[in-house]
């Protein structure tokens, strides 16, 4: 788009967005709902241990790497599921890809956690 000028009005609009796809993650994805459900028990843990400045780094760095994986996730399964709803081999393999990221995301999200928790439980 070359010669389009700035406009704070554009802006705006790509947030309005943005949001839009936020919530149709948390109000239509279940797995938004699980991720949510986890992030909030995890920050209301992280307040009650009154975790340090640097965990608490750690633990919202590892939410929004799981929400971003998801939300990616999300968007992947829904943009194959517009190309064909039929069985294709190879969309399966793109989405097992995606969903693969999520879980390793997932676990990195569980051993930071227990290496911040664990030791402040027991």
């Amino acid at each position: 788009m070359e010669g389009k000028k700035f406009s704070i009005l554009d802006r705006i609009k790509s947030f309005k967005y943005a949001f839009e796809g936020l919530k149709f993650f948390f109000v239509n994805e279940h797995n938004g709902r699980v991720h949510f459900g986890a992030a909030f028990f995890a920050i209301g843990l992280s307040f009650y241990l009154k975790i340090s400045n640097l965990e608490w780094i750690a633990i919202i760095s590892v939410i929004a790497v799981v929400f971003t994986a998801e939300i990616f996730n999300s968007a992947i399964e829904k943009l194959a599921d517009a190309v064909t709803l039929e069985i294709n081999p190879q969309i399966k393999i793109i989405k097992d890809l995606a969903a693969g990221a999520v879980l390793v995301t997932a676990v990195l999200a569980a051993l930071v956690g227990g290496i911040i928790f664990l030791p402040k439980l027991f």
